[in-house]
């Protein structure tokens, strides 16, 4: 078979305060983030946002210490993993690629190729497809491919998502299984799974399958636990003022505290990994929501990070990718579900060349105006008695 890498993806996240700036920028650059209508606003909006952003990112990342614990956390889910793979008689090198961060995939394929890796096996970190995950490094990855003929003698086979493995399942409910335990009486404590959300746009024109995937999740989890507690879904960190998936988690946490529920037990369903949206996003800004609306036992289940079953079913998936026929990036990008990566604009500006130059330039110096806007409560729009 030749050597053998396992390629893990992950977002990343800024290892420190300095970090978050060029984090921010990197992420918002991404087009599988925010959608322009002309690819040259995509950098200049990134800057202003990761600009006016800092500030505030950088004092959450301070309350948890000053840095993302995701670089760490998903290392030591690689190395674990080779382990168990070497346990199991399989010499596999495992990498670490992160999409906004360092290390960068394209770092983890540079230390692939010198390494003369012939097998690998793509596997996300996300156990849910989105097109704004898992899309979108696989979409990097199909463009480091295509450029790069040294990559095309490696045989190569990619996992789209795994949210319905045995294995993540019963890890899963084991964890939420001990939380609840926790309480004097278990049986009555409402479990509240919280999503990560994303533009309802993304699921109804793009075909994105990130919902029904999570709703699927849920309802095996449930019926793996096979307890009588009550359960609601939720989705967090929505961004901008489009539409993302509801209810919003702050929403459906007042919902609970206004029929009285007081116990409750949130699981970030959609993080394999402690990092900022579970340690100051829930932790912090939910609990605070959740407390000051009545509910009065909040507890967080704790992500899977290098929980033994899972690392096991990591492996055991792995073992099964290499046996299995190859599933390639074009395949897992147009998959027969239609996923369109990047859905067809619901817009057209101008008619000729010149047009579409000065329709691009008044869009960008809208955009940046209802930016300003948003993020600063103040802006051109003020000024000129618009708002």
């Amino acid at each position: 078979m030749g050597r053998v890498g396992v390629l893990l993806l992950n977002l990343g996240g800024p290892d420190q305060l300095e970090d978050v700036r060029p984090f921010l920028f990197n992420l918002f650059a991404d087009p599988e983030i925010i959608r322009l209508p002309y690819p040259w606003l995509q950098k200049p909006l990134a800057w202003l946002i990761s600009t006016l952003r800092a500030k505030k990112s950088q004092e959450n990342y301070r309350q948890i210490g000053g840095g993302s614990p995701l670089r760490r956390i998903t290392e030591e889910q690689a190395q674990a993993l080779q382990a168990s793979l070497q346990h199991k008689g399989q010499e596999v090198t495992v990498y670490v690629g992160m999409r906004y961060w360092h290390p960068f995939t394209e770092e983890a394929i540079a230390r692939i190729k010198r390494d003369h890796i012939e097998r690998l096996v793509i596997l996300p970190l996300y156990p849910h497809f989105s097109i704004s995950t898992s899309g979108s490094s696989f979409r990097l990855l199909e463009k480091i491919w295509n450029e790069d003929p040294g990559l095309q003698q490696i045989d190569y086979t990619v996992i789209p998502s795994w949210y319905n493995r045995q294995g993540y399942i019963e890890a899963m409910t084991q964890l939420i299984a001990q939380e609840l335990d926790q309480f004097p009486d278990p049986d009555q404590v409402y479990i509240f799974f919280s999503a990560h959300g994303v533009p309802v746009s993304y699921v109804e024109e793009a075909g994105d399958p990130y919902q029904k995937e999570i709703e699927g999740c849920v309802e095996l989890i449930v019926k793996q636990l096979n307890r009588p507690n009550p359960h609601v879904l939720a989705y967090q960190s929505r961004v901008g003022p489009v539409e993302w998936l509801q209810p919003y988690t702050e929403d459906a946490l007042h919902e609970l505290a206004d029929r009285g529920v007081k116990d409750l037990v949130v699981v970030p369903i959609s993080f394999v990994s402690e990092h900022i949206e579970t340690l100051q996003e829930i932790d912090m800004e939910y609990r605070e929501v959740a407390e000051e609306a009545g509910i009065e036992h909040f507890h967080r289940v704790p992500a899977l990070n290098t929980h033994p079953v899972f690392i096991e079913d990591l492996a055991n998936m792995v073992l099964e990718a290499m046996n299995a026929p190859n599933m390639t990036l074009p395949e897992v990008m147009h998959p027969e579900k239609q996923v369109k990566m990047y859905p067809p604009e619901q817009w057209q500006w101008g008619m000729t060349v010149s047009a579409e130059v000065w329709n691009g330039r008044l869009a960008m110096l809208g955009i940046l105006a209802v930016l300003m806007e948003l993020l600063m409560g103040r802006g051109p729009l003020h000024a000129i008695g618009l708002l």
